[in-house]
């Protein structure tokens, strides 16, 4: 069976899931077999595995950094927020229905031999896993009933290393509270801090690091600096919705409510002479050379908030000037004529869409999931698309019908066909659209070209290159800044 090491943090988003990417990448180049793991993960962002399960995207990243296939077995519970009490709740990859958040917690327990059939599935595959905890172990309220942070930890008889949010500030007080909040079981199984996003001279750190050992009895695995690597991000505290650089191609996606899968952008914000900006107002929006509405967990609310906020006016007006206008699995499904609920899975009703396209989305109560590959076959639209060779997945509760004589956007490789495009609008239920190099190179080509400005510099872009060059990346800066020595002598001696 593998050795078993776990990351938990202080806080939401205090790094822990771009630690574990970045201890996995170290111990593969170090010649171990190693996997990812993350018992309960909470996020919008999804993946679709080969064998059409889901899975939480975090995982998706790490096994990448592995250089392993992504398996439902890393992530066995995902919850996707429907509402703000409750939730999607997914085990093994499949759903099993809609939870309030007291009904969840109410019935966890019973997932434990869930967890526990996958982890040991994967330890006894691998030499090592890497395990991510969730927010924080010391939320005294939720400890009792635990199967994320020190409730895995203790299954998994795995040691923990801390982390911390120096960039946030009040890091030393963020490690000391937590191992002070916590059971002396608990503490015992802390082996080492390690402060993570520092901006600055680490020396004048360095005191009050040597005190935190002293105070906590727990030894610095060292201080990561802020860094400045692209990968992806799993939840909604992701920096990108931030993050702007003027560009020649300016791409405004929508930053609904209840966003999902914005990492479907990554390659667009990762393209040199691209940049991307997530807007939620007509005041934001402003004159993009493309609109992107992204996937969502709620398709019906999210559509009526853009209605509400003056969004799918401005974006209808921007349209009908040549703007063009994307829409990805929910945000397609709001570019029809209608959208209809009789099933109950946003809370029933039917509301019409935007129409910009011909088309009528019906929900269902069963999700589709599945990967898919196939080729563009419309040429109905003012990109240049046709004949782009294009693979993904999909996750969706709706079927959308296309009117007699639309144009269908896709031929699937199974004969069926995927999305609509009429003139500047486009629609595709397909996550990973803008992943496909030649997809993508069309869509920008055809926007430089519409402007009169080079696209050479787009064409020559290598994704999967490029991430392997971040994971590495990650790689050094976790060798360069932490003490592997003490990381891997805790993986030896366990708890």
């Amino acid at each position: 069976m593998a050795k078993a090491i776990m990351v938990q943090g202080t806080m939401s988003n205090a790094g822990k899931s771009i630690l574990v990417a970045g201890l996995c990448r170290v111990f593969k180049q170090d010649g171990y077999r190693v996997a990812p793991f993350k018992s309960q993960n909470m996020a919008l962002n999804s993946f679709i595995t080969h064998e059409g399960l889901e899975m939480g995207r975090a995982q998706v990243v790490q096994a990448e950094a592995c250089g392993i296939e992504p398996s439902a077995l890393m992530n066995p519970i995902l919850l996707k927020p429907v509402t703000d009490m409750g939730s999607q709740v997914i085990v093994n990859g499949e759903v099993i229905g809609n939870m309030k958040a007291a009904e969840y917690f109410a019935m966890k327990k019973n997932l434990v031999p869930d967890v526990m059939k996958a982890f040991d599935t994967l330890s006894a595959e691998n030499d090592i896993i890497v395990i991510e905890g969730a927010g924080s172990p010391a939320e005294i309220n939720l400890k009792a009933d635990d199967i994320v942070n020190m409730g895995m930890a203790k299954l998994a008889k795995a040691p923990v290393l801390l982390v911390g949010d120096v960039d946030r500030g009040g890091v030393f007080a963020q490690l000391y509270g937590t191992v002070a909040l916590l059971d002396k079981e608990e503490q015992d199984m802390i082996k080492a801090t390690v402060i993570n996003k520092f901006r600055g001279d680490v020396d004048i750190l360095k005191p009050g690091v040597e005190m935190l050992e002293r105070i906590t009895g727990k030894p610095s695995a060292g201080v990561l600096p802020y860094l400045n690597v692209d990968i992806e991000d799993e939840d909604s505290l992701s920096e990108r919705f931030r993050n702007y650089r003027p560009a020649k191609i300016d791409i405004a996606v929508v930053r609904l409510p209840r966003i999902s899968n914005f990492t479907d952008f990554s390659v667009l914000e990762a393209t040199s002479g691209v940049s991307v900006r997530y807007v939620t107002s007509t005041r934001e929006l402003k004159n993009p050379d493309m609109i992107v509405i992204p996937g969502t967990k709620n398709t019906i609310s999210d559509l009526l908030w853009m209605r509400q906020c003056g969004l799918e006016a401005a974006i209808k007006k921007l349209v009908s000037n040549g703007t063009v206008l994307i829409g990805i699995c929910g945000g397609y499904q709001m570019l029809g004529e209608r959208i209809t609920d009789k099933c109950g899975a946003e809370g029933g009703g039917s509301v019409a869409g935007m129409g910009l396209l011909p088309t009528v989305t019906d929900f269902e109560e069963e999700k589709h999931r599945t990967r898919v590959s196939g080729t563009i076959i419309s040429g109905e639209g003012v990109l240049g698309l046709s004949g782009a060779e294009v693979d993904g997945y999909e996750i969706h509760m709706g079927k959308t019908t296309l009117a007699e004589g639309a144009s269908p956007l896709v031929k699937l490789t199974n004969g069926a066909f995927d999305g609509c495009a009429k003139g500047n609008v486009y629609g595709s239920y397909l996550h990973g659209f803008f992943d496909n190099q030649c997809c993508r190179n069309a869509v920008l080509s055809s926007i430089c070209e519409a402007k009169g400005i080079d696209s050479s510099e787009l064409s020559s872009f290598d994704y999967a290159s490029y991430k392997e060059e971040q994971y590495n990346k990650l790689a050094d800066a976790v060798r360069k800044n932490l003490n592997m020595e003490l990381i891997y002598k805790i993986l030896e001696e366990g708890v």
